[in-house]
């Protein structure tokens, strides 16, 4: 049986090429637009199959060389074989198709991709599998579609730098802890305060467990902060150094503020800061915030944006579901002497009901959901009858589905700029203004 052959001629959501085989679509992982290729057919399904690349007949000129040693293996980064412009050309169109299905909104609506500076090293966060079996330790990233750890033995290329010299500490270590196997991932954050590391343990603290690594501290490198996080506690305990990750929002403007903020061990923060500030700028210009105005931010987090825009507006309320996250925004309105926040702990669309039947008004609302969208919350958001939504997502579906949403209770999509927080791989953010009609 002869192979089909195939030219790849564009990138979907999930890091997959696409080609179309006797009219069906097909997906060909690891496949790069422009690529002629044979191919072998792995699934069929009614709509749509899937296939791996047999051969390549012709490589498309945008291929470039993966510089990871375990790229293919690693279930992370999924676009290292593809030329830095064409990745941001095709997470545009990714955005605009996306938006244009879900919510009709015009692809002339769509700005061009704000590129990162750097497209390796750029992670201050990363999370490491640990496995020891058979004698052999391994600390890396699950392969794909598995949960066999690939070793990572020459760190990660999309890591900050200190992050992989203190990757390198923490495997001496553990090739001497005896109770390595209970040990299932290493949490590492990079703040301007330093590094930190939270061990996430299968069981409970012990003393010993406790005495081992505090024996330890002065072999973890650039380390400045070890936490333990085991399966019975919702908290990370600390055996030593820094319980604080802070960074600095700096200013953009001459005229703006600098702000310090922190979030906890195990706690969430944006895992590209650069990019951050970028978000932020974005967000200040599409928001054209005045004085006057009364802004609403919803799963705020830590403040990451709440706390630099208040000195924009009148008055900012977040609201975030997680404790701990509300306790890191509270620590940061108070150490940045912001007067005109405040913080709410509670689900997010119930919060928002909560306003509504309270009769506030806001101008601007401002969300940062999970994955799942912001879906159930719409109809308490738009009971608030704001001017603006800004919009920040970090998944194109969910987006688009909101974006019908609102569209159907009168709020159109002025501009979408989509923002490369993840560079070599499919995954991408984006900042989406909302009008009310």
């Amino acid at each position: 049986m002869s192979l089909p052959v195939a030219i790849i001629n564009k990138l979907a959501f999930g890091g997959n090429g696409v080609c179309r085989i006797d009219g069906k679509v097909c997906f060909v992982p690891f496949s790069c637009p422009g690529d002629e290729v044979f191919l072998q057919i792995t699934s069929q399904k009614k709509s749509y199959c899937t296939a791996s690349i047999a051969e390549i007949i012709t490589p498309s000129p945008s291929r470039t060389v993966p510089v990871c040693a375990i790229f293919g293996e690693c279930g992370g980064c999924c676009w290292q074989h593809i030329s830095y412009p064409v990745q941001l050309e095709h997470k545009r169109k990714i955005l605009s198709e996306t938006l244009w299905r879900g919510a009709r909104v015009p692809a002339n609506l769509i700005d061009g991709v704000v590129a990162a500076s750097s497209q390796y090293g750029y992670r201050n966060r990363l999370q490491f599998k640990v496995s020891a079996r058979n004698g052999k330790l391994r600390i890396g990233f699950y392969r794909q579609s598995s949960h066999q750890v690939v070793d990572a033995a020459d760190g990660c290329p999309v890591a900050s730098p200190v992050i992989n010299q203190a990757l390198d500490c923490f495997r001496a270590v553990l090739q001497s802890y005896p109770d390595v196997e209970s040990i299932s991932q290493l949490s590492v954050d990079v703040g301007d305060s330093g590094v930190v590391v939270v061990i996430h343990h299968t069981g409970a603290v012990t003393a010993k467990i406790a005495d081992y690594f505090i024996e330890r501290s002065g072999d973890f490198g650039p380390c400045t902060g070890l936490f333990l996080k085991t399966d019975n506690k919702p908290y990370c305990e600390k055996l030593w150094g820094n319980p604080e990750i802070y960074y600095r929002m700096n200013p953009v403007e001459p005229d703006q503020k600098p702000v310090q903020l922190t979030y906890p061990p195990g706690g969430f923060a944006q895992v590209h800061q650069l990019q951050n500030i970028s978000m932020l700028s974005i967000i200040r210009r599409l928001g054209a915030f005045t004085t006057t105005e009364q802004l609403l931010d919803l799963y705020c987090g830590n403040g990451n944006f709440s706390i630099p825009l208040a000195a924009d507006v009148a008055s900012v309320v977040g609201i975030e579901g997680n404790s701990g996250s509300i306790r890191a925004a509270e620590s940061n309105r108070e150490f940045n002497k912001v007067a005109n926040a405040q913080f709410f702990c509670d689900d997010v669309t119930s919060g928002v009901h909560r306003l509504v039947d309270q009769g506030r008004t806001f101008n601007t609302v401002l969300l940062d959901p999970p994955r799942a969208g912001a879906g159930d919350a719409v109809p308490g958001i738009v009971g608030l009858r704001p001017n603006k939504i800004i919009y920040v997502s970090c998944d194109p579906n969910t987006l688009a589905r909101d974006c019908g949403l609102l569209a159907g209770c009168g709020y159109s999509v002025g501009t979408s700029v989509p923002l490369d927080m993840f560079p070599q791989t499919y995954h991408l953010e984006s900042v989406t203004l909302l009008c009310r009609s």
